[in-house]
This record gives C-alpha cells, structure tokens and sequence, in this order.
C-alpha cells in the first residue's frame, strides 16, 4: 500500500482555501470545514482522555485519597465513592473510545467528501446500549453536575463539551442548503470554480454526535465515582460566596 500523506508541505493551502476528498477547493472558514475542524478537535479530546490513568486501576486507595473520602463524605453535595473502585463498565471503556475514535474519523471522511455517508445506524445503536449498560451502574442525578471529578472525569466532560459544538457545527452544514462558500476543481496548476460547495450532513452522524455527548457525560460520571474523587454537585441555593 502506498503512503496516504507523501507529502506534508503542499503550500496550497496558503490562499485560503483548502481541499476536500473529491478534489473541490472550499474556503477555510467555510461551514463544511469548521465542522471537520470541531470532529478533529473532538478526537483530539478523547486521545487526551485516553492519555489518562485508566480509573480503577489501582487496587488500593491511597492515604490521602482515604482521608479525602472520608472529609467528604459528610458533605451532602459530593457524591462519593471509594478510591479507586472497580466497575464493571471501566473495563470496557477504553476499547469502547477506541471504537469511537474510528467512528470519527469515518465522519471525518464523510464531511470530507460531500454526498458520502459511512456512519450508519448501527453505530448509534451501540453507543445507545454502551450508555445503558453505564447509567444502569449510576445513582439518579438530582442536580447538575460540575466538571471536574479526576483527571479523566475532567477529560470525558472536556470532550463532551467539544461533542456539543461538534454538533452545533454539523448542524449549521446541515442547514446551510448549499451555501458554503465556493467549490474549486484543481486541473493542471489551474483553479476553477465548478459549482456551490454542497452543504449536508447526514442524519445519522447528527444523531451519533447528539449520543455520544451523553455518552461521554455518564462516562464522566463513573469515572468520578471510579476514582473516588465523586461529583460535586451545583448549589443553587448556596445563598452566595462563601469565605
């Protein structure tokens, strides 16, 4: 198999512009684009993510986060559990990122070449599944959630948050009904523009985006737990700031 990138450099991007998979040029900061740019930075977030200590790792608390369990315990917006505490669902979450890190980049492929759909409704359905099998092992939530919670509760929140504008992203393609800008053909050296860069994204990669925030937030919930770092909780009625 010959290399996909045998060349890094091109400088044909200096004008602006840049080039999709079916050889049309479109404008940078086009609608097409910055939805590409968004799902990157999304896989971006879950490599981070993955970079983290996997929760439940450790067998044995340590000292310090015994005596962080125990100062909190008392407290009733800190929802904790011991440090360190296998689930069953941390196992399976690092293969399950993995998987969703190709899904990715298969909706990277499909903004890249407009018209194509790779993703399909399978792919929804397992993500659906993986966040039952999670949330099955979560207490009810009674109020809002702060991010934080660990270092990789903190990550999965991060990445839900950029899910979010991933989203907000391909839904603005979506809407955009061909008006993204100009697309170019490139022939022998020369630049032309051939017709309005079509602007869709598929249903199903909407859908998929929309589940894998929830996924990433219950995700962020039991790693939280799994760490015993817990979920601090919003006070709405905290009165106003204290100290």
């Amino acid at each position: 198999m010959s290399p996909r990138l045998s060349k890094i450099v091109t400088r044909t991007g200096d004008d602006g512009t840049t080039g999709l998979g079916d050889g049309t040029r479109v404008p940078k900061d086009s609608a097409r684009i910055e939805a590409m740019g968004a799902v990157d930075e999304l896989n971006s977030a879950l490599g981070v993510l993955l970079a983290q200590p996997p929760p439940g790792a450790a067998a044995t608390p340590s000292a310090a986060a015994a005596d962080a369990a125990r100062s909190t315990a008392a407290t009733p917006h800190v929802a904790t559990t011991p440090a360190h505490a296998a689930t069953p669902a941390t196992a399976k979450t690092r293969e399950w990122l993995l998987e969703i890190q190709q899904r990715l980049f298969d909706l990277g492929g499909e903004l890249a070449v407009p018209g194509q759909s790779i993703l399909d409704d399978a792919s929804v359905a397992r993500l659906e599944r993986q966040i039952a099998q999670l949330n099955a092992q979560l207490p009810p939530l009674k109020e809002f959630v702060l991010p934080g919670g660990g270092a990789a509760a903190a990550a999965c929140h991060l990445a839900r948050a950029i899910c979010r504008r991933a989203e907000r992203r391909c839904w603005a393609l979506a809407r955009a009904a061909g008006t993204a800008g100009t697309a170019t053909a490139r022939t022998a050296g020369r630049v032309t523009a051939v017709r309005p860069a079509p602007a869709k994204a598929s249903a199903v990669s909407l859908r998929y985006l929309n589940r894998l925030s929830d996924f990433l937030f219950v995700l962020a919930r039991i790693y939280a737990r799994a760490t015993g770092s817990g979920e601090e909780l919003w006070r709405h009625e905290r009165g106003g700031p204290r100290g």
